[in-house]
């Protein structure tokens, strides 16, 4: 920065207004990217219209102060879909690639805690269009008893698309027509899934037997393409026909490779076979080479069902399907029930029992058992029976009844399972019958009814099982809220009666039940228990950390409370300044209940006092630690943002201003501010401007103004503000100002001075509109083509001077008569009923055309109505023109340029200002004319020159 403008800087008084500037947020929703239209429905909301695909931009153009926070939420597209939420707390939502499932309602939620959020949705719709899907059916009936066959053809064509895809229809070249083709029909069946149109062949005729397309479109909506498929209908035409070269059931031994084959017995065209398997993929190593199946070294876990499908579009895809078996045998276990007649629980002479046996086996039904009895096989009488399939029991298992038992019958059963000469190792399970065996009892070992561990620790429940034989003990939760076991099952089986739970965690606190298994020993009630586990953990504190902010001295009450813990109970709790350990506090008598939080009172807070607190409380598990950090600080300031048009522009010097506004946060909580440090630096720069600025005392709301002045067009400045107290410097705000002309997506305020000279080259927002036949060009008279047509056009801009730039039209070739250029400006946000649009424009040349003025009003849809316009030569003048709009919602300012009858027809604008209400009455001067050099005639000054001059001269006053 130049010694000039830190001068002026320095001079520029601060200027502060004592109403309140706090505003509850407003929001609005501003689309960008890659949009096919924006649009509004039959009930008046707002659609954004996409291709799939493309780039989805949403803008949240947020005013109030202090400066909302933005979050944007979608809801799905369908009442089906579950709610989502994107959670993107940004003012732009910016979804590369969009999907069809992202379409949908977005809310844009902004909230500064003024008052109430400002919520703003708008729905996106996005467009697709997919390949279609044709496929062919016929049917053949009989029709007026047996006098002739009429065999029908449907041809079923169908397509996911959004909008609503068209269908046409062809036989060759031809399109086909119910109302041109008394052999065709054409109809949407009913209860289909996605969009489908039938074209119906009737008593199939020579001349149907063609190539038939069926050609869908969305009639070029976002750009989509047209889409079609073709499919040949001959004499031959047929849907796919299938046979197995294996039973349906295919019964195969582990290790063994296995071979499917998969024929095709009829189709035309040609169908494309596709082995599948359910559940899940094929097995790793199977490999599926057309219709060939092979699985090498075939394991029970690739037991299931594997499918062939056939598909050639013409009728239904044929299936077959074989379900595989590979021999296998696991988890062989055993049941002894008592005489159930008599209902007893115990093992008596005289009484019926029945021995159990049963594997899980595939296939189930091929298991043979075997009884032995002491190590001899048993002998079957009328008091020893063997029955399969008890329909109490699980299926093919095999049962040993004892009638009447005798003494002699005590011994040791043993069960054998078997898949008779299949290389599967055989499962036995025995058993031994005595006065011994009784029936299961369970308790919990004395001192284990209670478990408490600490979190992260492992953990042991513990049952005891007392009987012969000992069954498992099955493992579950109580706690209806919980009924899942760490391990995510039910019930859990522990051959010891231990539960061992690794790393538990406070969720797993509870009442935890053990039972007796009804197998592997007696098939009687279960015997249960209960033991209950209490998982301690550390305390969790609130506030985990606390900014407070308190004048120099006023007395300060810090209280960290306890919110959960395991115990829930404040053991002990230690106060630290600065890392150094306090005195305790004050001993407070007991009360009846434990204590639930730790506080300290400083009386009175001095700089000595102000620092970091913590407070370490403990409940004999662990502790946490609440922070606080004390001080007499200021808070920072809170820029204002929605200053009318905050950038104000010189063109003669380079140079512009910024309107810096803002307001002190909670102003009353410390000691008053007394000026605040100003630091500007341009961005890439090192060196920054430092200026102390004195304030009288501040209230809450209230708007602070400072004007910097002589910033350097183009650049960006980084802005530091830190307000001072008695105490000292408080807490810095930062943020970044860039100059532009004008602000886009905002209104300015009526009596701003929001004008648009064209100096940058990001022309203050404005765009070039695609549709029309050429742009216009943004030049100055240094960078005018040296060869351009004489007698047309502008020399320099509206100030005059060779830097300035302005726009306009080169109608020179290839441009011919009735072209249009047209400059659109940023979408405005309408928030007053009128606005006036005042610009510059020089129109001279023999061959002028015509400059449009078009308003394009966003409220229902994009429609642009003319609102001033001027044909033919106006002479070589800046005139101006004033041209008042009343839109009804977000608008858009157009200028169209329009190519006159010949080359000599250049048009030009500058200096666009758009104000808050209506235009002035009485002008004094309707036609403000520049002449322009060289012309003979006296030259008015410009204004803008004295604006920086008598500022600077006011200050030095000063």
């Amino acid at each position: 920065m130049e010694v000039t403008c830190l001068l002026l800087l320095a001079l520029i008084p601060v200027h502060c207004r004592g109403q309140g500037v706090y505003a509850p947020a407003q929001a609005q929703i501003a689309h960008a990217g890659q949009a096919c239209v924006v649009k509004e429905d039959n009930i008046s909301e707002r659609v954004y219209t996409i291709r799939e695909g493309d780039t989805l931009m949403l803008q949240c153009l947020v005013t109030g102060h202090p400066r909302p926070q933005v979050r944007w939420t979608k809801t799905a597209g369908s009442a089906s879909d579950k709610f989502q939420e994107t959670s993107v707390f940004n003012e732009t939502l910016r979804i590369e690639r969009v999907a069809r499932t992202q379409g949908g309602r977005y809310y844009c939620k902004a909230e500064n805690g003024v008052g109430v959020p400002a919520i703003k949705s708008i729905r996106v719709d996005v467009q697709y269009l997919d390949e279609p899907v044709l496929t062919v059916h016929q049917t053949v009936s009989d029709v007026r008893g047996n006098f002739y066959q009429e065999k029908t053809v449907f041809l079923r064509c169908t397509v996911n698309s959004n909008p609503p895809a068209r269908f046409i229809w062809k036989r060759g070249s031809d399109t086909l027509s119910h109302s041109q083709d008394n052999g065709v029909d054409i109809y949407e069946p009913l209860y289909t899934q996605g969009e489908t149109k039938v074209l119906k062949l009737k008593n199939l005729r020579p001349q149907d037997y063609a190539s038939y397309t069926c050609q869908v479109s969305v009639r070029n909506v976002c750009g989509i393409p047209d889409k079609a498929i073709t499919f040949r209908l001959t004499n031959t035409t047929a849907p796919p026909a299938l046979k197995l070269s294996v039973n349906e059931t295919l019964v195969v031994n582990p290790g063994e490779n296995v071979t499917v084959q998969c024929l095709l017995t009829g189709g035309d065209p040609l169908p494309q076979l596709q082995w599948s398997h359910g559940p899940g993929p094929l097995p790793l190593g199977a490999l599926a080479q057309g219709g060939t199946l092979t699985i090498p070294s075939v394991q029970a876990r690739d037991s299931g069902y594997y499918n062939c499908t056939a598909t050639n579009n013409v009728g239904n895809p044929a299936k077959k399907t074989v379900n595989l078996l590979v021999r296998s045998m696991k988890n062989a276990t055993f049941q002894i029930t008592p005489d159930v007649i008599k209902e007893s629980e115990n093992i008596q002479l005289g009484q019926d029992l029945k021995l159990s046996c049963h594997v899980d086996a595939v296939p189930q039904e091929k298991v043979t058992y075997q009884w032995f009895k002491n190590g001899k096989p048993a002998r079957m009488s009328k008091r020893l029976l063997v029955t399969r399939n008890d329909p109490e029991l699980p299926a093919v298992t095999s049962s040993l009844e004892l009638i009447d038992l005798h003494f002699s019958d005590y011994g040791t059963y043993l069960c054998m399972a078997s898949f008779p000469g299949a290389p599967v190792p055989d499962l036995t399970v025995e058993v031994n019958i005595s006065s011994e065996t009784v029936p299961p009892a369970i308790s919990v070992p004395k001192g284990r009814a209670v478990v408490t561990v600490r979190e992260g620790s492992p953990a042991e429940l513990q049952c005891e099982v007392r009987g012969k034989p000992r069954p498992p003990v099955l493992w579950s939760r109580v706690d209806k809220e919980a009924v899942l076991l760490p391990s995510g099952l039910l019930l859990e089986e522990t051959p010891d009666g231990k539960l061992r739970l690794e790393r538990v965690s406070r969720d797993m606190s509870g009442t935890y039940r053990c039972q007796t298994a009804r197998y592997n020993g007696f098939n009687v009630r279960p015997r249960e228990a209960q033991v209950q586990l209490n998982v301690q953990f550390p305390p969790e504190v609130e506030p985990s950390s606390q900014d407070v902010r308190q004048a120099l001295g006023r007395p300060v009450l810090l209280r960290c409370s306890l919110l959960r813990g395991s115990p829930q109970r404040i053991a002990s709790a230690a106060w630290r300044f600065k890392g150094q350990l306090l005195p305790p506090p004050p001993v407070v008598p007991p009360a009846a209940e434990a204590p639930d939080h730790a506080e300290l009172l400083l009386d009175a807070l001095t700089r000595d006092s102000s620092g970091s607190y913590e407070c370490s409380v403990s409940n004999d598990v662990g502790s946490a630690t609440c922070l606080f950090q004390v001080s007499a600080k200021a808070y920072s300031p809170e820029f204002y943002f929605d200053t009318p048009n905050p950038t104000r522009s010189h063109k003669l010097s380079k140079n512009y201003s910024y309107v810096l506004q803002w307001t002190q946060r909670e102003p009353d909580a410390v000691d008053p501010v007394l000026s605040y440090r100003l630091s500007v630096r341009q961005l890439n720069q090192h060196n920054a401007m430092v200026k102390a600025i004195p304030v009288r005392r501040v209230e809450k709301g209230q708007l602070l103004e400072y004007i910097l002045t002589d910033l350097r067009v183009p650049h960006s400045y980084e802005i530091r503000l830190t307000p001072y107290t008695t105490f000292g410097a408080g807490d810095m705000a930062s943020r970044i100002i860039h100059y532009t002309e004008g602000r886009l997506g905002l209104i300015p305020h009526p009596n701003a001075d929001n004008t648009c000279h064209f100096e940058d080259e990001k022309i203050c927002g404005y765009t070039q509109d695609l549709t029309d036949n050429f742009d216009w060009t943004r030049q100055n008279a240094l960078t005018q083509n040296p060869k351009r047509s004489p007698n047309t056009g502008p020399p320099t801009d509206i100030s005059g001077t060779p830097e300035g730039y302005y726009m306009f039209i080169e109608t020179s070739r290839p441009r011919e008569l009735g072209d249009r250029a047209r400059l659109v400006s940023p979408l405005y946000n309408a928030s007053a009923k009128f606005y006036c649009v005042s610009f510059f424009y020089h129109m001279y040349g023999k061959h002028i055309g015509s400059l449009n003025l078009l308003v394009r009003s966003r409220n229902k849809g994009a429609l642009d109505t003319h609102a001033w316009s001027l044909s033919g030569n106006k002479g070589n003048v800046w005139q101006q023109a004033h041209v008042p709009i009343s839109p009804s919602g977000p608008f858009q300012i157009i200028f169209e340029g329009v190519r006159g009858s010949g080359y000599l027809g250049d048009i030009a604008i500058d200096d666009v200002t758009l104000k808050k209400g209506e235009c002035p009455r009485k002008q004094m001067d309707p036609n403000k004319v520049v002449v322009m050099p060289g012309s003979g005639a006296p030259r008015q000054s410009s204004p803008r020159l004295w604006g920086p001059v008598a500022l600077f001269l006011l200050a030095l006053q000063r």
